[in-house]
């Protein structure tokens, strides 16, 4: 067994003993759910896009953002790993959506970082706490339903932390 595929175990089997808990299964299956397509990060950005045009304006930079990582992750850099996942449609006792691309890296973690990057950019250090705890909360979720491996939550999290970081950059100057 080569050593990623026992971390991806190892990590497994620590989810496993949450799993069947009733707080922890309605939190990660939730988790999991709002971060298809990014909606929890589009519902985040709306909200704040409500309370001010500075905001609004970050709103549709922040949507922008993610459909371009969402191009890049999905159609580029899955592409080239083709990874399969650790079940076909998840942990039987969650509902998953089921995904259509490889299983490396994680998307969801890849849009959750991206998000988290640009809404502490945005919102200041002391937003960091909220924003990359809500992304963990996503990203481990697809560990914990079982439609990623965790190796693939880690990828996914360094890709999104990569392309947010570019993406402030541009945001940056977009928004000035």
């Amino acid at each position: 067994m080569t050593p990623i595929a026992r971390f991806d175990q190892w990590a497994d089997d620590q989810l496993e003993t949450l799993r069947g808990n009733p707080t922890a299964d309605v939190l990660f299956s939730t988790a999991s759910h709002l971060g298809d397509f990014s909606v929890i990060w589009h519902i985040i950005g709306v909200a704040r896009g409500l309370t001010s045009e500075r905001r609004a304006n970050q709103a549709i930079v922040l949507s922008a953002v993610l459909g371009a990582e969402s191009l890049i992750v999905n159609q580029g850099i899955k592409r080239l790993f083709r990874r399969t996942r650790p079940t076909e449609t998840g942990d039987d006792r969650y509902e998953v959506r089921r995904p259509s691309t490889s299983s490396f890296p994680s998307g969801h973690a890849s849009s959750a970082f991206v998000a988290a990057t640009l809404l502490t950019a945005w919102g200041g250090r002391r937003t960091a706490p909220l924003w990359f705890g809500v992304a963990s909360i996503v990203a481990v979720s697809r560990a914990y339903v079982r439609i990623h491996h965790a190796s693939d939550v880690i990828g996914g999290a360094v890709v999104g932390l990569g392309l947010g970081a570019i993406a402030r950059r541009i945001a940056r100057a977009v928004l000035a």
